[in-house]
């Protein structure tokens, strides 16, 4: 017997919506762009921006280049469904571990580290800019 009282008949993915991933890319371009723009001031800062930049442009080509092998070696039990519209994938569920979590909390998770990253150095450097021109 089931605990829920209205039965669920939501979807349930096992991979993120290409929209995420597209929200994920554009955050690790902003935290480069807010890098190089609020803290490129002295002539010693471009080799570690340089290396940082380089380190997420790894973190992003690794995953989508394992994304590409995986498109064109996929299981061949795993039938190719087709597109699912972000709508549809939004109200659907997300398996995780074993468990259901709602696809719009699992794109939270996924998004939020990134975003925390980009938008905090982002107001560190505008602080830092202040700092600068008031002293």
């Amino acid at each position: 017997m089931s605990r829920e009282l209205v039965g669920n008949n939501r979807s349930t993915f096992d991979q993120l919506h290409p929209i995420v991933y597209g929200a994920v890319v554009g955050l690790v371009a902003w935290f480069a762009l807010a890098a190089w723009i609020l803290f490129d001031r002295q002539s010693d800062i471009r080799l570690p921006l340089g290396i940082v930049s380089l380190f997420f442009l790894i973190a992003v080509l690794v995953p989508w280049s394992m994304s590409l092998l995986w498109k064109k070696h996929g299981m061949p039990d795993h039938g190719h469904l087709g597109r699912t519209s972000f709508h549809d994938w939004r109200a659907g569920d997300f398996a995780v571990w074993g468990s259901k979590l709602r696809s719009t909390h699992a794109a939270i998770d996924a998004l939020l580290p990134f975003a925390a990253v980009a938008f905090g150095l982002t107001a560190l450097g505008i602080v830092f800019l202040i700092a600068n021109a008031t002293s």
